[in-house]
């Protein structure tokens, strides 16, 4: 089996961030969203990656190399323009072959991973195995319908949805939704829709079968998602680590990771939080499900539930940074007087400069 991984888009949702480097690559904990997504695919057994790329493609390829770090090989294809995640498929094709493959949007994150979905997908042998979870806001999704575990009908965004299981971005195939690809016309937003790829197996009547997701399915598509992304992976921090220096003064509480070359000086930090290489705490409080980036200075400050990216400087702020999602080499300062009780929520892009 081949793994398909889509990293192209633009990340319209998440500007300013993605005015200045790819959605996938954005942070999560510390790590690119993509690293978590090809661990998952390595995990499963699935080595041989097509990753499919558009206007970041250097940025990503730089970030991922042939991917011998995850234990995995893989092979760019570029996409001219994002046309649907049918279209994905299609330019891959030569790469693909008439291998099943698992097809992986890359800015979604999944609890557990996907060996168990691999593994059902090989043992049922089905022509298309779908990835489903019930939401509260089916008509923003990609909806599904089964009758008797079998899905017989799908629905892009409906506006009146015919059920909450919403497609999860991560499908199973087998080489049968090639031919279905190639018989697509362009959606009325101008896409090859995996949804109506997925439809045509249906109605030429192939097998495709529904796994419900268990635990939590993040689509890491604005600002909010991400943060939120950040709070679940933390949450999974077993035990606190230091690498760096905290001085007497300070204290840790909770899961908490201090990398290599950081410095904690006279601050609190509360835990599940992590704190990147050569960053410096002083005089500040870090609340939990942060994550501190590589040489960010955070110096008389208050922050929490909120992602900082590297080379970032947060100095005497005002009030406590809450819920915010912060780019590179960010510069936001402030007067020094905090006033108790008061909270920020900002998203910063990279090179910024705010004072507040």
């Amino acid at each position: 089996m081949k793994g398909l991984v889509l990293a192209g888009g633009r990340g319209t949702r998440l500007r300013p961030l993605t005015y200045s480097r790819a959605k996938q690559l954005i942070p999560v904990a510390n790590r690119p969203i993509l690293d978590y997504v090809i661990e998952d695919l390595a995990a499963a057994g699935i080595q041989d990656i097509g990753m499919v790329v558009g206007d970041t493609a250097q940025e990503v390829q730089s970030a991922l190399g042939d991917g011998s770090r995850f234990g995995v090989h893989l092979t760019y294809v570029y996409q001219e323009q994002p046309l649907g995640l049918a279209h994905a498929v299609k330019i891959a094709r030569d790469f693909l072959g008439s291998d099943p493959f698992l097809m992986y949007l890359g800015d979604n994150l999944l609890q557990g991973g996907i060996t168990d979905f691999v593994r059902e997908f090989q043992r049922r042998q089905p022509d298309a195995l779908i990835l489903l979870t019930r939401v509260p806001n089916p008509q923003e999704y990609g909806v599904a319908v089964l009758v008797n575990h079998q899905v017989v009908k799908l629905v892009e965004k409906p506006r009146e949805p015919p059920s909450d299981l919403a497609l999860v971005g991560i499908y199973l195939f087998n080489a049968e939704v090639h031919q279905v690809i190639d018989t697509l016309q362009p959606s009325a937003r101008g896409e090859l829709e995996i949804t109506e790829a997925i439809q045509g197996l249906v109605d030429r009547g192939r097998t495709v079968r529904p796994c419900l997701v268990q635990g939590w399915w993040k689509d890491t598509g604005r600002a909010e998602d991400v943060l939120d992304a950040n709070r679940l992976v933390l949450s999974k921090l077993q035990q606190g680590r230091v690498a760096g220096l905290v001085d007497e003064t300070s204290a840790l509480l909770g899961h908490v990771v201090i990398e290599e070359g950081a410095q904690v000086t006279r601050s609190e930090i509360r835990g599940p939080a992590i704190i990147g290489k050569r960053a410096r705490i002083i005089d500040s409080y870090v609340g939990p499900y942060t994550a501190i980036g590589e040489d960010v200075l955070v110096q008389r400050t208050e922050i929490e539930f909120s992602v900082v990216l590297g080379g970032t400087r947060l100095c005497d702020l005002p009030a406590r940074l809450d819920r915010c999602l912060v780019g590179r080499d960010v510069e936001i300062t402030g007067t020094n007087h905090l006033a108790r009780g008061r909270t920020c929520q900002i998203v910063v892009g990279d090179s910024s400069r705010v004072r507040i």
